[in-house]
């Protein structure tokens, strides 16, 4: 994404179209602007073409871009998980890993990088019905591989607002459920992370469209990226006016819910009634 925000930028300034690009490399419009939304993955002759026909000739410059290219190309963590991921989420693993922001509401389940490792194997169980155990511990562990990213060097902040539905439906026995509010406890009170509680009580709200996780990333060329994930497939909206009203209706939600430390009550208190 960041190598192909970067070539549009220079494709812009120089005023050359989407096709006339395309052109140049034997490839169609289509195929440019897959490129430069990060969705593809790139030939390093092919950036080289795109770098001269933009007039980009500073040698470090094109070094630095042709290194990004290879970069852009080797292969993360994740996909050595691939037979055990829906076909669209290695996309989201990679945005997630890149973001240095992580904005979410769920409301059917604890959001994955607030499992535990119990209650994750009860969710992956439910969601991959007649699937065999090595299966099901292969996903489990990319869920815990990713929750590495909150205790990383570089860690990225969370702020997540949980519904109390998730909180009541359950996964696992009662000793997972009270393991996975215990761990939420613990967890919110990390400095990157910051986890508020939407109660039943507060009646209506502006999540009424159901869970989503806005991502935001350290560079100041990508744009945000909202994630919708469906039984089927997954939605990824960039354009502005898109990511424009989820942020509204998260920072509602934020706003409309307890602070973090009357949600660190409100899960004590759910605790003491599990």
């Amino acid at each position: 994404m960041l190598l192909g925000s970067q070539l549009r930028r220079l494709r812009e300034a120089r005023g050359i179209t989407r096709e006339a690009a395309g052109y140049s490399i034997r490839a169609s419009e289509s195929k440019i602007s897959r490129m430069e939304l990060g969705r593809v993955s790139f030939k390093t002759r092919d950036v080289e073409d795109l770098l001269t026909l933009y007039g980009i000739t500073d040698e470090q410059e094109r070094t630095s871009l042709l290194s990004l290219a290879r970069e852009a190309n080797v292969a993360g963590w994740w996909h050595s998980y691939s037979d055990v991921l829906p076909s669209w989420f290695p996309t989201y693993v990679g945005l997630e890993g890149a973001a240095a922001l992580i904005r979410a509401y769920e409301v059917q389940f604890v959001h994955g990088l607030l499992q535990t490792e119990a209650y994750a194997r009860a969710v992956v169980r439910r969601g991959m019905k007649g699937a065999s155990e090595a299966d099901v511990e292969r996903r489990v562990g990319v869920r815990l591989e990713r929750q590495k990213y909150l205790v990383d060097e570089n860690a990225p902040d969370v702020h997540i607002v949980l519904d109390e539905a998730a909180l009541r439906r359950p996964y696992g026995d009662r000793e997972v459920m009270r393991g996975q509010l215990q761990h939420l406890i613990e967890i919110s009170e990390r400095p990157n992370v910051r986890l508020q509680i939407m109660p039943f009580g507060f009646g209506g709200h502006s999540g009424e469209s159901g869970a989503f996780t806005i991502l935001s990333f350290p560079d100041s060329d990508l744009s945000d990226v909202v994630y919708l994930e469906q039984l089927t497939s997954a939605l990824y909206l960039d354009k502005r006016e898109d990511v424009t009203q989820y942020e509204k209706a998260l920072k509602e939600l934020q706003q409309d819910s307890p602070g973090p430390d009357e949600s660190r009550d409100l899960l004590r208190g759910l605790l003491q009634l599990s």
